[in-house]
């Protein structure tokens, strides 16, 4: 018998946002592991499955089995919160496999499924921040050395992204974030806005509006993304506007062509 291993993103926590086909790798799946709380999130989906839940730190562990299980022929559903693909489980299973002697749908099929990551939920609360080139970066040093951390943050504040920060702050950590504030102060204003959002579309959630001179000052831990605008990012009421540049070339309010901006060529879509 030839096992199944699903890699899963649930997305922020909300139902309404798990994809239909996240839902039907979890109701077709033998067994589901996954971080407790992620399991809990999806509790509506779980009927027949074995579930196999465990705490934070246990990612290795949860990898193993799921690729054992898989090999047994067992159809296997493993959850990330957000994307799997994005600091989430779907890397490290993917050492397991090729550790264990994966070779390809060969051996027993393996899918990613995409599931909405943070930023892009985070975003979604609070306007368009990451209307225009943007970028995420982990403050987490528990995998990463913190001088390699401090040198991306300085690189995205020199290319002037619009920037996501997750795990910004834990109780361990309370430097990080000031340090990657310093950093990107000597690049940009300090009325640079920022959001805060925090359990984002959860029953919890919390959003708060700051600037890039005070943002440090708001209360927000791990389960918060930090949404750090890039130099031409403004307020617009409790929104942060990042335009993609179409001002530039367009009178919006007329939708006419700005003079010297025509060079016979159309608009860019905005897929361009």
């Amino acid at each position: 018998m030839t096992g199944k291993l699903n890699i899963v993103g649930i997305g922020p926590g909300s139902t309404e946002l798990i994809t239909p086909m996240a839902k039907n790798a979890i109701e077709s799946a033998d067994i589901i592991l996954g971080y407790k709380p992620y399991v809990e999130m999806v509790n509506a989906l779980i009927t027949h499955q074995q579930v196999k839940s465990s705490g934070m730190t246990r990612e290795v562990d949860r990898a193993r089995l799921a690729v054992e299980h898989a090999m047994d022929g067992k159809t296997v559903t493993v959850l990330s919160s957000g994307d799997a693909g994005i600091y989430a489980m779907g890397s490290i299973v993917y050492e397991v496999l090729k550790d264990k002697g994966w070779q390809g749908n060969n051996t027993f099929p393996v899918q990613m499924v995409p599931g909405i990551t943070a930023a892009n939920s985070c975003a979604s609360l609070v306007g368009t921040p990451l209307g225009h080139d943007a970028c995420t970066i982990s403050l987490s040093d528990l995998l990463t050395p913190w001088s390699l951390i401090e040198k991306r943050i300085e690189a995205a504040a020199v290319a002037d992204f619009a920037i996501t920060f997750y795990n910004p702050r834990s109780r361990r950590r309370i430097e990080q974030i000031e340090i990657a504030q310093r950093i990107l102060l000597a690049h940009r204003s300090p009325d640079t806005p920022v959001a805060i959002i925090d359990n984002a579309y959860r029953p919890e959630q919390r959003i708060e509006i700051s600037d890039l001179a005070s943002f440090t000052q708001c209360e927000f831990a791990m389960t918060a993304a930090v949404i750090i605008g890039n130099s031409q990012s403004y307020r617009f009421g409790d929104l942060i506007i990042t335009p993609r540049g179409y001002d530039n070339k367009y009178h919006l309010d007329s939708g006419q062509v700005k003079l010297g901006q025509q060079r016979g060529r159309t608009l860019q879509t905005e897929e361009s």
